[in-house]
Protein backbone atom coordinates (compact mmCIF):
# COMPACT_ATOMS: atom_id res chain seq x y z
CA UNK A 1 0.00 0.00 0.00
CA UNK A 2 0.81 3.51 -0.20
CA UNK A 3 -1.09 6.63 -0.51
CA UNK A 4 -3.33 4.62 -3.26
CA UNK A 5 -6.52 3.61 -1.17
CA UNK A 6 -10.18 3.72 -1.96
CA UNK A 7 -11.11 7.57 -0.62
CA UNK A 8 -13.75 10.14 -1.57
CA UNK A 9 -15.41 13.55 -0.74
CA UNK A 10 -18.85 14.84 0.53
CA UNK A 11 -19.20 18.19 -0.57
CA UNK A 12 -22.72 19.98 1.30
CA UNK A 13 -23.19 23.13 -0.84
CA UNK A 14 -24.65 26.65 0.52
CA UNK A 15 -27.56 27.65 -1.18
CA UNK A 16 -30.00 30.29 -2.07
CA UNK A 17 -31.64 32.75 -4.44
CA UNK A 18 -30.02 34.65 -6.82
CA UNK A 19 -32.57 37.14 -6.64
CA UNK A 20 -31.80 37.52 -2.21
CA UNK A 21 -35.78 37.06 -2.19
CA UNK A 22 -36.90 34.88 1.19
CA UNK A 23 -36.81 31.01 0.39
CA UNK A 24 -37.09 27.92 1.94
CA UNK A 25 -33.22 26.24 1.91
CA UNK A 26 -34.95 22.73 2.05
CA UNK A 27 -37.25 23.57 -0.45
CA UNK A 28 -34.92 24.66 -2.81
CA UNK A 29 -32.42 21.77 -1.91
CA UNK A 30 -35.11 19.58 -3.15
CA UNK A 31 -36.04 21.34 -6.47
CA UNK A 32 -31.61 21.19 -7.35
CA UNK A 33 -31.80 17.47 -7.10
CA UNK A 34 -34.61 16.78 -8.72
CA UNK A 35 -33.50 18.79 -11.17
CA UNK A 36 -29.92 16.73 -11.26
CA UNK A 37 -32.07 13.63 -11.56
CA UNK A 38 -32.25 11.94 -15.73
CA UNK A 39 -35.04 11.04 -16.33
CA UNK A 40 -34.26 7.16 -16.59
CA UNK A 41 -32.70 7.03 -13.24
CA UNK A 42 -35.60 9.18 -11.69
CA UNK A 43 -37.22 6.26 -10.45
CA UNK A 44 -34.49 4.73 -8.87
CA UNK A 45 -34.10 4.81 -5.02
CA UNK A 46 -31.31 5.01 -2.58
CA UNK A 47 -31.03 1.72 -0.58
CA UNK A 48 -30.82 2.68 2.92
CA UNK A 49 -30.65 -0.94 4.27
CA UNK A 50 -26.61 -1.11 4.43
CA UNK A 51 -25.87 2.46 6.73
CA UNK A 52 -25.23 1.95 10.06
CA UNK A 53 -24.87 5.68 11.19
CA UNK A 54 -25.44 4.74 15.11
CA UNK A 55 -22.08 1.64 14.98
CA UNK A 56 -19.03 3.39 16.96
CA UNK A 57 -15.08 2.74 15.86
CA UNK A 58 -14.47 2.75 19.48
CA UNK A 59 -15.90 -0.66 19.87
CA UNK A 60 -19.89 0.09 20.66
CA UNK A 61 -23.13 0.81 19.49
CA UNK A 62 -25.23 3.76 20.11
CA UNK A 63 -28.76 3.13 21.28
CA UNK A 64 -31.05 4.30 18.58
CA UNK A 65 -33.23 5.95 21.22
CA UNK A 66 -30.44 8.15 22.26
CA UNK A 67 -29.38 9.27 19.38
CA UNK A 68 -30.81 12.60 18.02
CA UNK A 69 -33.16 12.56 15.08
CA UNK A 70 -30.24 13.72 12.30
CA UNK A 71 -27.76 11.24 13.22
CA UNK A 72 -30.55 8.53 11.90
CA UNK A 73 -28.93 9.16 8.35
CA UNK A 74 -30.24 5.50 7.15
CA UNK A 75 -33.83 6.24 8.02
CA UNK A 76 -35.48 7.53 4.75
CA UNK A 77 -37.38 10.87 5.47
CA UNK A 78 -40.64 11.77 3.71
CA UNK A 79 -39.22 14.47 1.50
CA UNK A 80 -35.81 12.95 1.15
CA UNK A 81 -34.38 13.48 -2.61
CA UNK A 82 -31.29 11.19 -4.02
CA UNK A 83 -30.40 10.72 -7.43
CA UNK A 84 -27.57 8.70 -8.66
CA UNK A 85 -25.17 10.55 -10.79
CA UNK A 86 -23.94 9.27 -14.38
CA UNK A 87 -20.55 8.81 -12.60
CA UNK A 88 -21.50 6.78 -9.59
CA UNK A 89 -21.85 9.40 -7.43
CA UNK A 90 -24.83 10.36 -5.05
CA UNK A 91 -26.83 13.83 -5.11
CA UNK A 92 -29.01 14.43 -2.31
CA UNK A 93 -30.38 16.60 0.09
CA UNK A 94 -28.95 16.33 3.56
CA UNK A 95 -30.67 18.22 6.00
CA UNK A 96 -31.16 21.60 4.54
CA UNK A 97 -27.85 21.72 2.04
CA UNK A 98 -27.98 19.75 -1.20
CA UNK A 99 -25.06 17.59 -1.37
CA UNK A 100 -22.53 15.75 -3.27
CA UNK A 101 -21.09 12.52 -2.79
CA UNK A 102 -18.33 11.50 -5.10
CA UNK A 103 -17.78 8.03 -6.47
CA UNK A 104 -15.38 5.79 -4.96
CA UNK A 105 -11.41 6.84 -5.75
CA UNK A 106 -7.76 4.87 -5.70
CA UNK A 107 -5.50 7.75 -4.79
CA UNK A 108 -6.14 11.47 -4.37
CA UNK A 109 -5.65 12.72 -7.86
CA UNK A 110 -8.67 10.61 -8.98
CA UNK A 111 -10.62 11.77 -5.99
CA UNK A 112 -10.00 15.53 -6.76
CA UNK A 113 -10.98 14.98 -10.51
CA UNK A 114 -14.23 13.50 -9.20
CA UNK A 115 -14.91 16.07 -6.58
CA UNK A 116 -14.37 19.46 -9.22
CA UNK A 117 -16.63 16.92 -11.53
CA UNK A 118 -19.35 17.55 -8.37
CA UNK A 119 -19.10 21.18 -8.46
CA UNK A 120 -20.25 21.06 -12.20
CA UNK A 121 -23.08 18.73 -11.90
CA UNK A 122 -24.38 20.79 -9.20
CA UNK A 123 -24.28 24.07 -11.12
CA UNK A 124 -25.61 22.33 -13.82
CA UNK A 125 -29.05 21.08 -11.85
CA UNK A 126 -29.20 24.99 -10.47
CA UNK A 127 -29.10 25.99 -13.60
CA UNK A 128 -31.79 23.24 -15.07
CA UNK A 129 -33.94 24.15 -11.38
CA UNK A 130 -33.55 28.09 -12.64
CA UNK A 131 -34.63 27.22 -15.98
CA UNK A 132 -38.00 25.15 -14.71
CA UNK A 133 -39.64 27.90 -11.98
CA UNK A 134 -37.22 30.94 -13.24
CA UNK A 135 -36.06 31.84 -10.18
CA UNK A 136 -31.87 31.79 -10.28
CA UNK A 137 -30.44 29.47 -7.51
CA UNK A 138 -27.13 30.28 -6.30
CA UNK A 139 -24.96 27.95 -4.83
CA UNK A 140 -21.45 28.33 -2.75
CA UNK A 141 -18.56 25.88 -2.36
CA UNK A 142 -17.87 26.79 1.31
CA UNK A 143 -18.50 25.84 5.20
CA UNK A 144 -19.85 28.84 6.94
CA UNK A 145 -22.51 32.15 7.00
CA UNK A 146 -20.94 33.77 9.49
CA UNK A 147 -23.76 34.13 11.70
CA UNK A 148 -23.42 30.86 13.42
CA UNK A 149 -24.41 28.19 10.93
CA UNK A 150 -21.54 25.87 9.23
CA UNK A 151 -22.01 23.32 7.27
CA UNK A 152 -19.53 19.85 5.95
CA UNK A 153 -17.22 19.16 3.47
CA UNK A 154 -16.04 15.21 4.53
CA UNK A 155 -13.25 12.51 3.55
CA UNK A 156 -13.48 8.89 3.48
CA UNK A 157 -10.55 6.79 3.47
CA UNK A 158 -10.76 2.86 3.90
CA UNK A 159 -8.19 1.69 6.03
CA UNK A 160 -7.34 -1.70 7.89
CA UNK A 161 -9.43 -2.55 10.90
CA UNK A 162 -6.44 -4.21 12.59
CA UNK A 163 -5.08 -1.09 13.58
CA UNK A 164 -6.35 0.04 16.76
CA UNK A 165 -8.97 3.16 16.69
CA UNK A 166 -6.99 4.81 19.49
CA UNK A 167 -3.48 5.24 17.70
CA UNK A 168 -5.67 5.70 14.53
CA UNK A 169 -7.63 8.81 16.71
CA UNK A 170 -4.07 10.34 18.36
CA UNK A 171 -2.38 10.45 15.02
CA UNK A 172 -5.82 12.33 13.08
CA UNK A 173 -6.42 14.52 16.12
CA UNK A 174 -2.59 15.85 15.54
CA UNK A 175 -2.90 15.81 12.29
CA UNK A 176 -6.32 17.51 11.89
CA UNK A 177 -5.45 20.26 14.08
CA UNK A 178 -2.21 21.15 12.50
CA UNK A 179 -2.72 20.48 8.95
CA UNK A 180 -5.25 23.55 8.71
CA UNK A 181 -2.10 25.52 7.98
CA UNK A 182 -1.86 24.82 4.00
CA UNK A 183 -5.18 23.05 3.67
CA UNK A 184 -7.49 26.19 5.20
CA UNK A 185 -9.76 28.36 2.78
CA UNK A 186 -9.54 30.91 4.89
CA UNK A 187 -12.16 33.11 6.34
CA UNK A 188 -13.64 36.69 7.63
CA UNK A 189 -14.66 36.73 11.13
CA UNK A 190 -13.20 34.62 14.12
CA UNK A 191 -15.87 32.65 16.40
CA UNK A 192 -18.89 31.11 15.14
CA UNK A 193 -20.94 33.96 14.75
CA UNK A 194 -17.68 36.03 13.75
CA UNK A 195 -18.07 37.83 17.50
CA UNK A 196 -14.68 39.35 16.29
CA UNK A 197 -13.19 40.91 13.75
CA UNK A 198 -10.27 39.62 11.68
CA UNK A 199 -9.23 37.00 9.19
CA UNK A 200 -8.72 33.22 9.84
CA UNK A 201 -6.98 30.36 8.23
CA UNK A 202 -10.22 28.15 8.20
CA UNK A 203 -13.50 27.84 7.73
CA UNK A 204 -14.61 25.14 9.78
CA UNK A 205 -12.17 25.34 12.96
CA UNK A 206 -14.21 27.33 15.39
CA UNK A 207 -17.35 25.05 14.98
CA UNK A 208 -15.33 22.25 16.67
CA UNK A 209 -16.30 21.57 20.43
CA UNK A 210 -15.15 17.91 21.42
CA UNK A 211 -11.93 15.85 20.53
CA UNK A 212 -14.11 12.74 19.82
CA UNK A 213 -17.66 11.53 19.12
CA UNK A 214 -20.18 9.74 16.76
CA UNK A 215 -21.77 13.15 16.23
CA UNK A 216 -21.14 15.18 12.95
CA UNK A 217 -24.22 18.40 13.15
CA UNK A 218 -23.56 19.37 16.82
CA UNK A 219 -20.38 19.39 19.74
CA UNK A 220 -18.43 18.71 16.31
CA UNK A 221 -15.76 16.28 16.88
CA UNK A 222 -12.47 16.63 15.05
CA UNK A 223 -11.90 12.74 14.93
CA UNK A 224 -15.64 11.52 14.35
CA UNK A 225 -15.87 7.43 15.38
CA UNK A 226 -18.65 6.80 12.68
CA UNK A 227 -17.51 3.58 11.57
CA UNK A 228 -19.74 2.59 8.45
CA UNK A 229 -16.88 0.69 6.23
CA UNK A 230 -19.33 0.23 3.20
CA UNK A 231 -16.15 -2.33 2.59
CA UNK A 232 -15.60 -6.06 3.96
CA UNK A 233 -14.95 -6.56 7.72
CA UNK A 234 -11.18 -6.40 7.13
CA UNK A 235 -11.72 -2.52 6.54
CA UNK A 236 -12.77 0.42 8.52
CA UNK A 237 -14.31 3.61 6.94
CA UNK A 238 -12.31 6.66 8.07
CA UNK A 239 -14.79 9.90 7.75
CA UNK A 240 -13.35 13.27 8.56
CA UNK A 241 -15.74 16.21 8.99
CA UNK A 242 -12.76 18.61 9.83
CA UNK A 243 -11.73 19.76 6.66
CA UNK A 244 -12.85 23.31 4.21
CA UNK A 245 -14.31 22.73 0.76
CA UNK A 246 -11.51 23.70 -0.80
CA UNK A 247 -11.57 25.37 -4.63
CA UNK A 248 -8.06 25.12 -5.27
CA UNK A 249 -6.25 22.32 -5.73
CA UNK A 250 -3.12 21.84 -4.23
CA UNK A 251 -5.05 21.98 -0.47
CA UNK A 252 -7.63 19.63 -1.82
CA UNK A 253 -4.63 16.83 -2.66
CA UNK A 254 -2.72 17.94 0.26
CA UNK A 255 -5.74 17.19 2.60
CA UNK A 256 -6.71 13.81 1.11
CA UNK A 257 -2.77 12.43 0.39
CA UNK A 258 -1.68 13.62 3.88
CA UNK A 259 -4.10 11.80 5.81
CA UNK A 260 -3.55 8.62 3.40
CA UNK A 261 -0.02 8.38 3.98
CA UNK A 262 -0.75 8.50 8.07
CA UNK A 263 -3.23 6.18 7.71
CA UNK A 264 -0.53 4.06 5.19
CA UNK A 265 1.96 4.55 8.09
CA UNK A 266 0.03 3.16 11.02
CA UNK A 267 -0.97 -0.13 8.50
CA UNK A 268 2.37 -0.56 7.67
CA UNK A 269 3.72 -0.46 11.31
CA UNK A 270 1.84 -2.56 13.34
CA UNK A 271 3.71 -4.21 15.47
CA UNK A 272 7.92 -4.52 15.86
CA UNK A 273 10.79 -1.60 16.22
CA UNK A 274 9.80 0.89 14.41
CA UNK A 275 5.96 1.16 15.58
CA UNK A 276 6.89 1.38 18.91
CA UNK A 277 9.39 4.51 17.53
CA UNK A 278 6.23 5.91 16.08
CA UNK A 279 3.82 5.49 19.17
CA UNK A 280 7.06 7.49 21.34
CA UNK A 281 6.87 10.14 19.10
CA UNK A 282 3.08 10.55 18.78
CA UNK A 283 3.15 10.10 22.34
CA UNK A 284 5.45 13.46 22.70
CA UNK A 285 3.36 15.12 20.22
CA UNK A 286 0.20 14.48 22.16
CA UNK A 287 -1.97 17.91 23.03
CA UNK A 288 -2.81 18.62 26.03
CA UNK A 289 -6.56 20.63 24.19
CA UNK A 290 -7.30 19.57 20.95
CA UNK A 291 -9.78 21.57 20.89
CA UNK A 292 -8.31 24.86 22.27
CA UNK A 293 -5.71 24.14 19.75
CA UNK A 294 -7.87 23.68 16.96
CA UNK A 295 -9.30 27.25 17.76
CA UNK A 296 -5.81 28.93 18.09
CA UNK A 297 -3.70 27.49 15.15
CA UNK A 298 -6.84 28.69 12.78
CA UNK A 299 -6.19 32.08 14.08
CA UNK A 300 -2.64 32.17 14.46
CA UNK A 301 -1.00 34.03 10.75
CA UNK A 302 2.01 34.07 12.79
CA UNK A 303 2.42 30.03 12.83
CA UNK A 304 4.22 31.25 16.43
CA UNK A 305 1.55 29.66 19.00
CA UNK A 306 2.92 27.40 20.79
CA UNK A 307 0.72 24.50 21.22
CA UNK A 308 0.53 23.01 25.09
CA UNK A 309 1.00 19.11 25.02
CA UNK A 310 0.18 16.32 26.83
CA UNK A 311 3.70 15.72 28.19
CA UNK A 312 4.19 19.39 29.55
CA UNK A 313 5.84 20.59 26.28
CA UNK A 314 5.56 23.28 23.98
CA UNK A 315 4.47 23.04 20.05
CA UNK A 316 3.82 24.64 16.62
CA UNK A 317 1.39 23.40 14.40
CA UNK A 318 4.28 23.83 11.98
CA UNK A 319 6.43 21.26 14.15
CA UNK A 320 3.75 18.93 14.51
CA UNK A 321 3.53 19.07 10.28
CA UNK A 322 7.34 18.36 10.29
CA UNK A 323 7.62 15.80 12.75
CA UNK A 324 4.25 14.02 11.63
CA UNK A 325 5.72 13.80 7.52
CA UNK A 326 9.55 12.78 9.12
CA UNK A 327 7.87 9.59 10.79
CA UNK A 328 5.94 9.54 7.51
CA UNK A 329 9.43 9.16 5.64
CA UNK A 330 11.09 7.09 8.03
CA UNK A 331 8.11 4.12 7.84
CA UNK A 332 8.90 4.72 4.00
CA UNK A 333 12.62 3.86 4.07
CA UNK A 334 11.62 1.00 6.25
CA UNK A 335 9.56 -0.25 4.05
CA UNK A 336 11.03 0.26 0.51
CA UNK A 337 14.43 1.39 1.37
CA UNK A 338 15.66 4.62 0.46
CA UNK A 339 16.93 6.24 -3.40
CA UNK A 340 20.08 7.17 -4.86
CA UNK A 341 19.28 10.82 -3.10
CA UNK A 342 18.41 9.01 0.93
CA UNK A 343 14.61 9.49 0.06
CA UNK A 344 12.09 6.68 0.40
CA UNK A 345 11.52 4.50 -2.81
CA UNK A 346 8.11 5.22 -3.15
CA UNK A 347 6.25 2.54 -5.06
CA UNK A 348 4.02 4.93 -7.70
CA UNK A 349 4.05 8.41 -8.84
CA UNK A 350 0.96 9.63 -7.09
CA UNK A 351 2.66 9.00 -3.96
CA UNK A 352 5.87 10.36 -4.40
CA UNK A 353 4.37 13.69 -5.72
CA UNK A 354 1.82 13.84 -2.62
CA UNK A 355 5.54 13.31 -0.49
CA UNK A 356 6.96 16.24 -2.79
CA UNK A 357 3.75 18.70 -2.52
CA UNK A 358 3.70 17.81 1.53
CA UNK A 359 6.95 18.84 1.62
CA UNK A 360 6.53 22.17 -0.47
CA UNK A 361 3.72 23.01 1.53
CA UNK A 362 5.70 23.19 4.87
CA UNK A 363 8.44 24.83 2.90
CA UNK A 364 5.75 27.60 2.09
CA UNK A 365 4.85 28.05 5.30
CA UNK A 366 7.86 28.86 6.83
CA UNK A 367 8.71 31.12 4.45
CA UNK A 368 4.97 33.08 5.36
CA UNK A 369 6.15 32.70 8.99
CA UNK A 370 9.06 34.69 8.35
CA UNK A 371 7.65 37.72 5.93
CA UNK A 372 5.11 40.48 7.57
CA UNK A 373 2.43 41.64 5.68
CA UNK A 374 4.28 43.86 2.82
CA UNK A 375 6.13 40.49 1.96
CA UNK A 376 2.92 38.36 1.98
CA UNK A 377 1.12 40.27 -0.55
CA UNK A 378 3.83 40.22 -2.95
CA UNK A 379 4.01 36.34 -2.67
CA UNK A 380 2.65 34.88 -5.79
CA UNK A 381 4.16 31.25 -6.12
CA UNK A 382 2.97 30.56 -2.68
CA UNK A 383 -0.51 32.12 -2.91
CA UNK A 384 -0.91 29.63 -5.96
CA UNK A 385 -0.48 26.79 -3.74
CA UNK A 386 -2.00 28.50 -0.23
CA UNK A 387 -5.86 29.34 -1.06
CA UNK A 388 -6.07 31.21 2.48
CA UNK A 389 -2.70 33.10 1.46
CA UNK A 390 -4.90 34.17 -2.19
CA UNK A 391 -7.63 34.82 -0.28
CA UNK A 392 -6.05 37.18 2.23
CA UNK A 393 -3.64 38.84 -0.45
CA UNK A 394 -7.03 39.73 -2.05
CA UNK A 395 -8.94 40.72 1.15
CA UNK A 396 -6.46 42.42 2.66
CA UNK A 397 -5.78 44.99 -0.83
CA UNK A 398 -9.19 45.74 -0.29
CA UNK A 399 -9.09 46.21 3.13
CA UNK A 400 -6.34 49.36 2.29
CA UNK A 401 -8.17 50.33 -0.38
CA UNK A 402 -11.25 51.03 1.38
CA UNK A 403 -9.35 52.19 4.72
CA UNK A 404 -11.35 49.92 6.69
CA UNK A 405 -11.01 47.37 9.20
CA UNK A 406 -12.23 43.95 8.74
CA UNK A 407 -15.78 44.75 10.15
CA UNK A 408 -16.53 45.97 6.96
CA UNK A 409 -19.70 44.33 5.32
CA UNK A 410 -18.25 44.18 1.64
CA UNK A 411 -15.08 41.93 3.23
CA UNK A 412 -17.70 39.64 4.51
CA UNK A 413 -19.75 40.00 0.77
CA UNK A 414 -16.25 39.51 -1.18
CA UNK A 415 -15.88 35.77 1.36
CA UNK A 416 -19.06 34.86 0.07
CA UNK A 417 -19.04 35.28 -3.24
CA UNK A 418 -14.67 33.81 -3.97
CA UNK A 419 -17.04 30.67 -3.05
CA UNK A 420 -19.98 30.80 -5.40
CA UNK A 421 -19.91 27.95 -8.25
CA UNK A 422 -21.48 30.25 -11.27
CA UNK A 423 -18.18 30.99 -12.94
CA UNK A 424 -19.84 34.62 -13.34
CA UNK A 425 -20.34 35.61 -10.06
CA UNK A 426 -17.23 33.83 -8.66
CA UNK A 427 -14.17 35.80 -7.56
CA UNK A 428 -12.19 32.42 -7.24
CA UNK A 429 -13.07 32.01 -10.93
CA UNK A 430 -11.68 35.05 -11.89
CA UNK A 431 -8.33 34.03 -10.39
CA UNK A 432 -8.40 30.23 -10.83
CA UNK A 433 -5.63 30.63 -13.35
CA UNK A 434 -3.66 31.90 -11.57
CA UNK A 435 -3.09 29.26 -9.16
CA UNK A 436 -1.38 25.81 -9.38
CA UNK A 437 -4.39 23.64 -11.57
CA UNK A 438 -3.86 19.80 -11.25
CA UNK A 439 -6.62 18.73 -13.14
CA UNK A 440 -8.18 20.24 -16.88
CA UNK A 441 -11.56 21.25 -17.72
CA UNK A 442 -11.75 18.37 -20.19
CA UNK A 443 -10.91 15.62 -17.88
CA UNK A 444 -13.57 17.37 -15.11
CA UNK A 445 -15.90 17.27 -17.59
CA UNK A 446 -15.34 13.66 -18.63
CA UNK A 447 -15.70 12.72 -14.83
CA UNK A 448 -19.16 14.10 -14.91
CA UNK A 449 -20.28 11.44 -17.17
CA UNK A 450 -17.57 8.64 -16.33
CA UNK A 451 -17.24 6.80 -13.77
CA UNK A 452 -13.46 6.38 -12.21
CA UNK A 453 -12.15 2.51 -13.50
CA UNK A 454 -10.32 1.60 -10.08
CA UNK A 455 -13.14 0.77 -8.25
CA UNK A 456 -16.66 -0.66 -8.44
CA UNK A 457 -17.90 2.86 -8.88
CA UNK A 458 -17.67 1.99 -12.51
CA UNK A 459 -19.64 -1.54 -12.08
CA UNK A 460 -22.52 0.95 -10.84
CA UNK A 461 -22.28 3.14 -13.11
CA UNK A 462 -22.38 0.73 -16.02
CA UNK A 463 -25.50 -0.59 -14.46
CA UNK A 464 -27.18 1.94 -14.20
CA UNK A 465 -26.45 3.33 -17.56
CA UNK A 466 -27.43 0.33 -19.58
CA UNK A 467 -30.27 -1.29 -17.52
CA UNK A 468 -32.04 1.74 -15.69
CA UNK A 469 -35.34 0.67 -15.97
CA UNK A 470 -34.22 -2.32 -13.87
CA UNK A 471 -32.71 -1.01 -11.43
CA UNK A 472 -34.81 -0.65 -8.01
CA UNK A 473 -32.44 0.88 -5.73
CA UNK A 474 -28.58 1.78 -5.50
CA UNK A 475 -26.47 1.61 -2.47
CA UNK A 476 -22.50 2.28 -2.37
CA UNK A 477 -22.55 -1.79 -1.75
CA UNK A 478 -26.03 -3.46 -3.59
CA UNK A 479 -28.14 -2.78 -6.45
CA UNK A 480 -31.32 -4.24 -7.07
CA UNK A 481 -33.12 -5.09 -10.29
CA UNK A 482 -36.49 -6.57 -11.28
CA UNK A 483 -35.96 -9.99 -11.77
CA UNK A 484 -38.88 -12.14 -13.60
CA UNK A 485 -37.73 -15.17 -12.77
CA UNK A 486 -37.39 -14.77 -9.00
CA UNK A 487 -39.90 -14.75 -6.53
CA UNK A 488 -39.55 -11.77 -4.87
CA UNK A 489 -38.86 -10.15 -8.06
CA UNK A 490 -36.03 -8.98 -7.44
CA UNK A 491 -32.07 -9.93 -7.82
CA UNK A 492 -29.06 -7.76 -5.91
CA UNK A 493 -25.44 -7.65 -6.87
CA UNK A 494 -23.53 -7.66 -3.59
CA UNK A 495 -20.57 -5.14 -4.28
CA UNK A 496 -19.64 -4.93 -0.64
CA UNK A 497 -15.96 -5.35 -1.87
CA UNK A 498 -15.01 -1.95 -3.48
CA UNK A 499 -12.42 -3.73 -5.54
CA UNK A 500 -14.08 -6.70 -7.25
CA UNK A 501 -15.11 -6.94 -10.48
CA UNK A 502 -12.52 -3.97 -11.40
CA UNK A 503 -10.65 -4.06 -14.39
CA UNK A 504 -11.92 -7.52 -15.59
CA UNK A 505 -12.66 -8.08 -19.21
CA UNK A 506 -14.93 -10.91 -18.18
CA UNK A 507 -17.28 -8.11 -16.51
CA UNK A 508 -17.47 -6.26 -19.29
CA UNK A 509 -18.38 -8.98 -21.48
CA UNK A 510 -20.91 -10.33 -19.59
CA UNK A 511 -22.47 -6.38 -19.87
CA UNK A 512 -22.53 -6.96 -23.77
CA UNK A 513 -24.13 -9.80 -23.87
CA UNK A 514 -27.03 -9.43 -21.33
CA UNK A 515 -30.41 -7.98 -22.30
CA UNK A 516 -31.50 -7.24 -18.98
CA UNK A 517 -30.46 -6.22 -15.81
CA UNK A 518 -31.16 -9.37 -14.16
CA UNK A 519 -28.96 -11.50 -16.71
CA UNK A 520 -26.33 -9.29 -16.24
CA UNK A 521 -26.03 -9.56 -12.55
CA UNK A 522 -26.41 -13.75 -12.36
CA UNK A 523 -23.48 -13.59 -14.44
CA UNK A 524 -21.48 -10.67 -12.67
CA UNK A 525 -22.30 -12.81 -9.35
CA UNK A 526 -20.52 -15.68 -10.94
CA UNK A 527 -17.71 -14.07 -11.98
CA UNK A 528 -16.49 -11.94 -8.76
CA UNK A 529 -17.62 -15.17 -7.07
CA UNK A 530 -15.08 -16.96 -9.07
CA UNK A 531 -12.12 -14.15 -9.12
Amino acid sequence: MSVRRVMGTEIEYAISLSSGKPYDPVRLSFDLVNAAAADQRRHIRWDYRQEDPVNDARGHRLDRASARPDMLTDEPQRLVTNTIAANGGRIYVDHAHPEYSAPESHDPFEALLFDRAGDVLMQQAAQAAANADGNGIALFRNNVDGKGASWGSHENYMMLRSVPFERVAQVLALHFVSRQIYTGSGRVGIGERSEIDGFQLSQRADYFHTTIGLQTTFDRPIVNTRDESHSTPQYRRVHCIAGDANLMDVPEILKLGTTSMLLWMLEAAQDGPHAQNINENIQKLSLADPVEAMHVVSHDLSFTAMLPLENGGHSTALEVQRALMRLVEETGSVVYGNDECGKPHWPDTATGRVMAMWNQALADIARVQHSDDEARLRMRDEAGRLEWLFKWQLLEGLRRKFGTSWSDSRLKAFDVQWAALDPQRSIFHRIQAKTTMLCSNEDVVHACMHAPESNRAWLRAELVRRFAEDVIAVSWTHIAVRDDQSAQGIIELDMTDPLAGVDNESVLAALNASHTGAQALRKITDIIAGQ
